[in-house]
């Protein structure tokens, strides 16, 4: 199991995740501005947040990373370099996802803790991560993580469970 950079080397098992995230009505954590259509637009898209380039209004540098396991994509993560105002109210530093045929295996913990590592080495010290209030197994494992539980505040009407994770 390994965070890595998105590949094309996994195009079947990332789409067939991609589509699940669709069905169930989520948009994930893309770090683009609609679900995408094209693999290698997609990973030229995440080289390029990486770098700050071609970024949306209002969208700051951010890093993608993939969790392959056993030759098959399991999740991504976005790790924003910095946060803005709607970061620090909702999305924070990491986001992460777990296709729905992986959870409830341990890699929503296991993709935190690499997430982690490479926030460390972006220059992140003090990493915020937000879940819904009601999104019982994001807050067991950001706690399990070390999430230090800050409060919960309004979004458009949504409560919004804010933590940070030295």
């Amino acid at each position: 199991m390994r965070l890595i950079s998105p590949t094309a080397e996994f195009k079947e098992s990332w789409r067939a995740a991609l589509d699940a995230f669709i069905d169930e009505g989520s948009d994930g954590f893309w770090n683009v501005p609609e679900p995408p259509t094209d693999i290698d637009s997609y990973i030229q898209r995440t080289i390029d947040h990486s770098r700050g380039e071609n970024l949306a209004e209002g969208w700051v540098p951010a890093s993608t990373f993939w969790l392959v396991d056993k030759g098959e994509f399991i999740g991504h993560v976005n790790i924003r370099h910095e946060l803005n105002d709607w970061l620090v109210k909702r999305g924070g530093h990491i986001g992460y996802y777990i296709a729905p045929a992986h959870r409830m295996k341990g890699y929503g913990s296991k993709i935190l803790e690499l997430a982690l590592l490479k926030a460390q080495a972006l220059g992140i010290e003090k990493a915020l991560l937000t879940c819904g209030d009601d999104n019982i197994g994001s807050r067991k494992i950001i706690e399990r993580s070390g999430g230090e539980f800050e409060d919960v505040i309004d979004v458009n009407g949504e409560q919004i469970r804010r933590y940070w994770i030295q």
